[in-house]
């Protein structure tokens, strides 16, 4: 009897130990527990679970005359499989498809695998004509999101930024998606997708310029390491045309470069530029882009529709000038103004968090994937910093951003101040930082007590 306690309690306690090992430590128990399970799941059930997905095709002639001649039925034939192999965030296998069968087929069957397999999500992958990849999730990696351990990517103008709901890290390419639209209401983690994009690009040679409205309250605290900062619209029109005088002098070196004499390497951007002679790349992050386009008066909607007019022009010829830009907002659309879809259309990625209602959903989505969209319309309140991420080509993925508090995200802006470039174009733009008092602080008098 003292013994079938003793193992009753030592169950008990291995039982808790994982319970606590799943909760703190999610990639250990997955090798512990999670794999196992599901690897054995997967391969004593695949041709089952194949056949009760649709997924399986009839046998060839061959294996049904066989299975005659033995007396037999010749069951369907799944695909051919891989080993299930682990990663960090789940399993994955590579499928060979069958004649006739196509990655659509196994994308629609995706949420009925990852039931029938006990897994969080299941995710299809073509990889080549006639293969894919088929990757199990085996817990919820959007429920707490910390910083990779090191970069992904070491080329210039690359940095991660959100982890996608695959486990894989969503990687802001700005050479590869030049322009980028971000979409969120209030508490939606808008905010804090920002911070991670300023902070990355704070430890990168980049001149960074801000367009902030709203008096500067979003963009003021990254002060030290912007090269710019405009915070009303008549400061914000200036520092356009102050861009564009930028922009223009870039193509007039590389059109110089192009012409430097038969030998000379031609080249259409300034990435093709010798290294000493590359401009310095300069992204513009314009934050709350429906305060830049408020217009009250008549001498407003003219200013309104020059800057449109000047961000127009930076979405479209400012990539090969090394000029990106990043457009914040809660809404954006044509009530903005003349101008505002065509500038939508430049900016090929969108990011959109929880939003206010489906009508905004469809402008940062609705155009490239209208299932984005309705994915973004469902993203929970209770899940700050969750979005949904697209591209031009269709493509789309839930992320979330690890969290940064904006203390720290000052701070590394204040420690990379000395990377910021020299563009005299931009100096009279240049944001006042404060400088930390030195004075003694002065103590309060004192008086007896008296009475």
């Amino acid at each position: 009897m003292a013994d079938a306690l003793w193992i009753l309690l030592l169950a008990l306690l291995v039982a808790a130990g994982l319970v606590a090992v799943r909760r703190r430590l999610p990639v250990l128990f997955w090798w512990l527990v999670g794999y196992p399970a599901v690897t054995l799941r997967v391969l004593t059930t695949y041709r089952a679970t194949m056949d009760a997905c649709g997924l399986t095709v009839p046998a060839s002639a061959m294996r049904r005359a066989t299975a005659r001649m033995v007396g037999r039925q010749a069951a369907p034939v799944p695909p051919r499989r891989s080993l299930p192999l682990p990663t960090a965030t789940g399993l994955v296998m590579r499928l060979r498809m069958a004649a006739g069968q196509a990655p659509e087929d196994f994308n629609a069957s995706a949420d009925r695998l990852r039931h029938a397999w006990g897994a969080h999500a299941v995710h299809v992958r073509p990889t080549k004509p006639g293969r894919l990849e088929l990757r199990l999730v085996g817990w919820d990696v959007l429920a707490d999101i910390r910083p990779p351990r090191r970069w992904l990517r070491t080329e210039p103008l690359t940095l991660p930024l959100a982890l996608r709901e695959d486990g894989h890290w969503h990687v802001r390419d700005f050479r590869t998606v030049p322009h980028e639209l971000i979409l969120g209401a209030t508490q939606s983690g808008k905010s804090v997708y920002l911070r991670n994009l300023l902070c990355g690009l704070a430890r990168q040679p980049v001149a960074l310029v801000g367009i902030d409205c709203k008096w500067g309250v979003e963009l003021a605290p990254f002060g030290p390491r912007l090269s710019a900062l405009a915070d009303t619209p008549d400061r914000a029109n200036d520092l356009l045309d102050v861009l564009v005088d930028e922009m223009e002098a870039r193509f007039r070196l590389i059109g110089m470069r192009g012409g430097a004499g038969p030998d000379a390497v031609l080249t259409s951007d300034v990435w093709g530029l010798p290294e000493k002679t590359r401009p310095v790349p300069v992204v513009v992050v314009v934050d709350e882009v429906a305060e830049l386009f408020l217009a009250a008066s008549k001498d407003d909607e003219k200013r309104r529709d020059a800057m449109v007019t000047k961000l127009i022009r930076l979405a479209q010829l400012g990539r090969a000038a090394g000029i990106y830009l990043e457009v914040c907002g809660q809404r954006f659309g044509a009530e903005l103004g003349k101008g505002a879809t065509m500038l939508r259309a430049q900016l090929t990625g969108r990011v959109c968090h929880r939003v206010n209602d489906e009508t905004s959903a469809n402008m940062a989505l609705g155009d490239i994937a209208p299932e984005a969209a309705l994915a973004a319309t469902r993203i929970p309140a209770e899940r700050p910093g969750v979005a949904v991420v697209g591209d031009s080509s269709g493509g789309w993925s839930r992320v979330r951003s690890p969290h940064l508090t904006l203390d720290n995200a000052a701070a590394v802006c204040r420690d990379t101040s000395g990377l910021i470039p020299e563009l005299p174009r931009l100096d009279t733009f240049r944001p006042v930082v404060p400088q930390p008092s030195t004075a003694p602080v002065a103590q309060p008098a004192t008086h007896p007590v008296t009475g």
